[in-house]
């Protein structure tokens, strides 16, 4: 039986291009901002595009941050990609009008990449993560990458945070300075790349991540 992902649709882009990503390597597929099929599905994956606040302000009216909440404290499995990975933090400098905290499942504040070329947009190395079940078979592959903020530190311990009986995997990447890549929390993964638009290397991770499910 195909594992069931919903791809929240909170009005971040055009994220048709996840859906079928995730249709490829074999998951059952929906779009939608239903709060009811996003906490019953096997995964959910939280897409991102554009500016930190606005995508905030996306996820809070469709009740994003407490279905993310709900899920993770049921243990149940979520995905954050490129701005959806950075609004698991507790906040961006990036600026906004109207500035908003993060979801804050992890400490730390997404900043400004210090890079003689931002945004940071092409395909990197990453230094993957002992024990990655993310990136099993794909270590040595490059991703694509499309942002000007990441996360810089990493400040949450294996003894920390709901999850501590499993240590958190984290995976880095160098444009200018390093950064976090990717994370691996027990029931919560982020990537800051974008596996949907990073060919065959993203397809394997996607595949990965599903076969967790």
């Amino acid at each position: 039986m195909s594992a069931r992902v919903v791809v929240l649709d909170y009005g971040s882009g055009n994220i048709r291009s996840a859906v079928r990503a995730l249709e490829h390597v074999g998951a059952e597929v929906s779009l939608t901002g239903d709060r009811d099929a996003a906490l019953a599905a096997d995964g959910l994956f939280v897409p991102g595009v554009g500016n930190f606040h606005a995508c905030m302000a996306g996820l809070i009216a469709a009740d994003g941050p407490r279905i993310i909440d709900q899920r993770l404290s049921g243990g149940r499995p979520v995905l954050g990609v490129c701005v959806g990975m950075q609004v698991m933090f507790e906040g961006s400098s990036e600026p906004s009008a109207t500035p908003l905290a993060g979801v804050g499942e992890w400490p730390g504040t997404v900043e400004r990449l210090r890079a003689p070329v931002v945004p940071h947009m092409g395909w990197s190395a990453v230094e993957v993560a002992p024990g990655s079940v993310l990136f099993e078979g794909i270590a040595d592959e490059r991703f694509y990458f499309v942002h000007s903020y990441a996360a810089h530190t990493w400040a949450l311990e294996a003894s920390d945070g709901p999850f501590a009986a499993v240590a958190p995997r984290v995976t880095w990447a160098t444009h200018g300075e390093r950064f976090i890549a990717a994370v691996e929390n027990g029931p919560l993964t982020a990537t800051q790349f974008h596996p949907e638009k990073s060919g065959e290397a993203g397809l394997a991770l996607l595949r990965n991540w599903v076969r967790s499910l």
